[in-house]
């Protein structure tokens, strides 16, 4: 058996999200299409069935606690992220409280964690659904620019991932906003490859 195995993430990849998770129908909408937009990835990919549960279960559970007031979830995230902006402590809080649920897949727990800001040191699937979050066909904003990037993956997913961070950048830097440490560091490592 898989040590990152739980009967969590597999319920999760079917659409069942934790007893939890505080989600209204837009934000449920948005879980939906990240999640099929990994399982496609995924599939194409020929990634093993259980990669594939992995990597629907990230789309469902990274906003899982998105819609909860930041003050809730400082109070439950580890040191490290406690200084966090408000609106992107729902990432460690989901990571936490899955790893207080056995949780042990810590590729996934750290896919959760970084999903808005990105990490150095994120694997595959925490790269793929940092993508999937921003290409979702649901979001409004320069949608055909989006659509290219979605028609490159996930072949394409080292250029899409430059694009997609290059672009975050620079939507931060344009309103004169303080970039984070691990967004920094994200890039360096992209720009290395």
């Amino acid at each position: 058996m898989n040590i990152g195995r739980n009967p969590l993430i597999e319920a999760a990849a079917q659409g069942t999200l934790p007893e939890w998770a505080v989600v209204g129908p837009g934000r449920r909408a948005h879980m939906e299409r990240v999640s099929q937009l990994l399982g496609g990835w995924a599939d194409a990919l020929g990634l093993s069935e259980w990669d594939q549960c992995r990597w629907r279960a990230a789309g469902f559970l990274h906003d899982a606690l998105r819609e909860v007031a930041p003050d809730v979830l400082r109070a439950e995230v580890r040191d490290v992220h406690s200084s966090l902006p408000g609106p992107i402590l729902h990432g460690p809080a989901v990571a936490e409280r899955l790893r207080l649920q056995g949780v042990l897949d810590e590729e996934l727990l750290l896919a959760l964690t970084y999903h808005t800001v990105g990490h150095a040191s994120l694997g595959p699937l925490g790269r793929a659904l940092y993508a999937a979050d921003f290409l979702e066909p649901g979001r409004d904003f320069m949608p055909e620019w989006r659509e290219g990037l979605r028609a490159r993956m996930p072949a394409g997913l080292d250029g899409v991932m430059h694009d997609i961070v290059a672009a975050r950048i620079r939507h931060v830097v344009d309103r004169s906003l303080d970039l984070l440490p691990d967004t920094v560091e994200f890039w360096n490592v992209l720009v290395k490859e």
